[in-house]
């Protein structure tokens, strides 16, 4: 049984722990308004940008030639899965939900013969998957030392995956990353860059419309398509700050609650074993005094 000291060393390591949760929870908070609010601005553009490309698809004749990063290599030999994960914890499921999208799509690919590499944006999923995907990575990109995420950052990791692409060293490039919903609610997210493509309803829409290009269409989506890759792993890293933040205030606010409920539990504790030893102690004074 522990004695009243080591209950109150308890009670005060406990208290100073629910100290900084709800400060962190605080910190969460103050930045989950601005993260959530550069996500939402870069929405509209990303699924505008979508719906462009989409129109110019499905523009494109019979006998048209399909830029490679619309049309591919023509195979499905080897993946490349962009995986974006945070670079701190503490912020509940955020990150391990992206890795374990990323690493059940890896197992299914790798046992129908397929090669998969991964290239990692974030600590926290690159100590994740290289526990059974180490051979599998082949570079992470730390983001720890920006202060605000900008689109150069987003540009700098498209530029790679062109680069990577250009040489052959995959056919089909997939991005993970988690969409934010809510602070409650961020859901992992799958997004396959290249080849492009589109949802059948922007799609559609794009057919639809009758639109006349100058230059032509193969060329604006050369010019474009490099663009679309940088813009959506820009938006990709505006969702995944604004979840992790979220992620992080929900997680924080259930650990200043545990806190306070161990804090009271360890406290009633303390009172019963100080009142058990008081009264301890008074029956052996009434026990020694009747004996005199």
């Amino acid at each position: 049984m522990p004695s009243l000291k080591d209950l109150r060393n308890r009670i005060a390591s406990v208290k100073a722990t629910q100290k900084i949760t709800k400060a962190m929870q605080m910190v969460a908070a103050a930045k989950l308004r601005r993260a959530q609010t550069a996500a939402e601005a870069a929405r509209p553009y990303a699924e505008r940008m979508e719906k462009v490309l989409a129109g110019l698809a499905a523009g494109l004749g019979a006998g048209s030639q399909k830029p490679m990063l619309l049309g591919g290599t023509g195979r499905h030999d080897v993946h490349l899965f962009v995986v974006c994960t945070a670079e701190r914890g503490l912020c509940g499921a955020f990150n391990s939900s992206i890795s374990r999208l990323a690493r059940d799509k890896a197992q299914a690919l790798i046992a129908a013969g397929k090669t998969v590499k991964i290239l990692c944006v974030g600590k926290k999923g690159y100590d994740i998957l290289k526990r059974q995907f180490g051979a599998n990575i082949i570079e992470l990109i730390e983001l720890r030392g920006v202060r605000q995420l900008g689109f150069e950052n987003g540009d700098a990791i498209g530029r790679k995956i062109i680069q990577l692409f250009e040489k052959g060293e995959f056919d089909v490039c997939t991005l993970f990353f988690s969409r934010f919903r809510s602070v409650i609610a961020q859901i992992p997210t799958a997004l396959q860059l290249i080849p492009a493509e589109f949802a059948a309803d922007e799609a559609a829409a794009g057919s639809q419309a009758v639109y006349e290009y100058e230059p032509e269409q193969e060329e604006i989506l050369s010019a474009l398509l490099p663009r679309n890759i940088s813009v959506q792993v820009f938006r990709a890293l505006l969702e995944n700050a604004a979840s992790e933040q979220g992620a992080r205030m929900s997680a924080m606010d259930n650990a200043t609650r545990n806190a306070g409920d161990m804090i009271k539990k360890q406290t009633l504790k303390y009172n019963r074993t100080r009142q058990a030893m008081i009264t301890k102690e008074l029956i052996e004074i009434i026990s020694g005094a009747e004996a005199l």
